[in-house]
């Protein structure tokens, strides 16, 4: 007993202040899938792409180099056809990276975290678009009923005159927040800082330049702006070409370069107030007999459970929590301690009552 109350005032301490850059360059043509994959999910994939219906071309994501930048780089190739969207949408194509659920967790943005994400990309002096969506940029939620609409969306759309618009919903209204005249991207390679601090009560700012001249092409700031989306595990970000087949008439080819990739964690929770956020953790129902299931609490929060009895004796958990429940039926009555562990230390200790 005393082991487990110790644990309980354990967590206090467990805060990283040391800052969480992961970057990801092109190294040279061949492997490309393989590279990427290995910074952004190691052992799993992040590539979204038509592969599956356009056999004959190969790997739509490849490197070469680039004379502007001297260096390689990594080259998005989209076809007007026969590609789609994984074999899966036909009325869209999608050649895109991502972080997701496999990711590590320091690629998967909390409520609390200020995340600076950095990218290069260069869009083709003949580049088209169409009145529907041509996506360069996304931020999207993981879990909740919101997770299919963007928080953040760079897009290219058909106008008078063609533009950049910026994105933004918390809801599932999406509103453009600004624009800028596509024709000052078309052929020149532009550098793109974006800096968010997600929760309800968050901020947002991105500033694209052209890196010949270090000229500011898209400037946005929001102090105060909500940056979550209700239900969500995490956030993550996208890059690629994802755009709208339906007017398949004004589009073409495309070749969209993109380089330098970075995420860094450059704000964390504080001591006080990670105390705050595990002090609102709860269990309900309290006493139960059948399940409980934990309030105020995200999966990326934990990496795992441990339960004692009242006695100060482990009882085998088989799986973690599933939907935040756990099924408890299975226990005998009695008083129970869960400890919920991050990165092998205890962080929160919660009594339940079996009844």
């Amino acid at each position: 007993m005393k082991k487990i109350l110790y644990s309980f005032i354990f967590y206090v301490s467990f805060v990283s202040q040391v800052n969480a850059q992961v970057t990801l360059s092109s190294n040279g043509p061949g492997n490309t899938y393989e590279d990427i994959n290995a910074v952004l999910a190691p052992g799993n994939n992040v590539i979204e792409v038509p592969d599956c219906v356009h056999t004959a071309f190969g790997r739509h994501i490849d490197e070469v180099f680039d004379n502007e930048l001297n260096t390689n780089v990594f080259r998005f190739i989209a076809h007007r056809t026969p590609d789609n969207d994984r074999c899966q949408n036909f009325d869209r194509q999608r050649i895109e990276i991502k972080t997701y659920s496999p990711s590590p967790d320091n690629l998967k943005a909390v409520i609390g975290e200020t995340v600076e994400y950095k990218w290069k990309f260069k869009l083709p002096s003949s580049f088209q678009v169409s009145p529907n969506f041509t996506h360069l940029h996304q931020i999207k939620s993981v879990g909740g009923s919101l997770a299919s609409i963007p928080m953040i969306t760079l897009t290219a759309r058909k106008g008078n005159p063609d533009r950049i618009e910026l994105r933004y919903t918390p809801t599932n209204d999406q509103n453009t927040i600004q624009t800028a005249d596509l024709s000052l991207f078309k052929g020149h390679w532009v550098e793109v800082n974006e800096t968010i601090t997600y929760g309800d009560n968050g901020s947002y700012s991105i500033v694209i330049k052209r890196i010949s001249n270090g000229a500011t092409l898209l400037n946005y700031n929001n102090a105060s702006l909500d940056m979550w989306q209700d239900g969500a595990d995490f956030a993550r970000p996208k890059w690629g070409i994802y755009r709208s087949l339906n007017t398949i008439s004004d589009l073409q080819d495309e070749e969209v370069l993109f380089n330098d990739f970075s995420i860094e964690e450059i704000q964390t929770l504080t001591n006080k107030e990670l105390k705050e956020k595990l002090d609102s953790v709860r269990i309900i129902p309290n006493p139960s007999k059948n399940s409980i299931t934990f309030k105020n609490i995200q999966k990326t929060d934990y990496d795992a459970i441990v339960l004692h009895n009242s006695l100060g004796a482990e009882v085998k958990v088989i799986k973690r929590l599933k939907n935040k429940k756990l099924d408890v039926s299975i226990l005998s009555r009695g008083l129970y301690y869960i400890k919920l562990v991050k990165d092998k230390r205890v962080i929160k200790v919660l009594k339940c009552l079996i009844e």
